[in-house]
């Protein structure tokens, strides 16, 4: 088992930071899916991160109760935030949310039980690989539900015309709160685990280009579904490790997948009816090939 040894301690963090960008790109499907562009969630991910940090660096307590902490505290900022701010949308919110992560950032940076800018280090190292596997399959299971649910449904009618599904009794403003608390919440349980793995944490964790990635990953994957964003975490999370030599252009790479998925492919790579359409077209194509020989 040398080889094994060998090959976890090289890339265990490659492996645990597969689930935890899953549940980031999850956690900006939520609000995506109610027609919400929000650049908030590194924001959350940086207060669940602190909070569950400090938890555990400071109480003692066991370390579910520091992920719940994680994923409630950021819960209840996006609460108090979300009543004024999701009045705005499009570039609007998008501006307002980018704003927000910058006062966290810049809040987190002056003060002294965050470690200002050195940030924390110490973390315990208490997220085991199971850890993860289990939130993001808990994930995935609740959020599969609320899609098929009452919830999921007013969802999908405010993201497709919130004035019509305002008209037929919805209530847009109220379910789009409750789709930013819960990408809040996930983003936040995301950044506890990602903080007792990488046993220190700052505020540049947790910047505007932070926020692009998370984005990026569900746009990347597709928003149509939830095996999309699942996707695109993980994939954008493996892209720079094959691409080690170009990773000081990393900001520059993810950007420019951005721009050419918008453009090429704008439901993102996981969109069952175009893999349908050329599976269809390249089983079409294959008798023909066989004939003509």
């Amino acid at each position: 088992m040398d080889w094994w040894d060998g090959f976890w301690s090289t890339y265990n963090t490659v492996i645990f930071s597969l689930g935890v960008n899953a549940m980031l790109a999850l956690s900006i499907y939520v609000t995506l899916s109610c027609g919400l562009l929000s650049l908030a969630n590194a924001a959350f991910m940086g207060i669940g991160a602190y909070a569950a940090s400090l938890i555990s660096m400071q109480t003692g307590l066991p370390f579910p109760v520091a992920l719940a902490v994680g994923g409630a505290l950021p819960a209840l900022v996006a609460l108090i935030i979300g009543i004024p701010t999701l009045r705005l949308s499009g570039v609007y919110l998008a501006m307002a949310t980018l704003g927000f992560g910058e006062v966290v950032r810049v809040v987190v940076l002056n003060m002294d039980i965050t470690g200002g800018p050195l940030g924390l280090n110490g973390i315990p190292l208490k997220t085991e690989w199971w850890h993860i596997v289990l939130l993001l399959a808990l994930t995935l299971y609740i959020l599969a539900r609320m899609r098929r649910s009452k919830i999921g449904r007013a969802f999908e009618a405010i993201k497709e015309d919130e004035v019509a599904a305002r008209l037929m009794g919805v209530n847009v403003a109220g379910y789009k709160l409750l789709a930013f608390v819960i990408g809040a919440a996930i983003a936040g349980v995301a950044g506890g685990l990602n903080a007792h793995y990488t046993f220190t944490i700052g505020p540049g964790n947790y910047a505007f280009e932070n926020a692009v990635e998370i984005l990026t990953m569900a746009v990347f994957g597709g928003t149509g579904s939830l095996v999309g964003p699942t996707l695109g975490g993980m994939i954008l999370t493996l892209l720079p490790e094959a691409l080690r030599d170009f990773n000081s252009y990393r900001a520059v790479v993810n950007g420019l997948i951005l721009v050419l998925v918008i453009l090429y492919l704008p439901k993102g790579i996981w969109d069952p009816r175009r893999i349908r359409h050329w599976l269809k077209t390249f089983s079409q194509r294959k008798p023909q090939a066989g004939g003509s020989n």
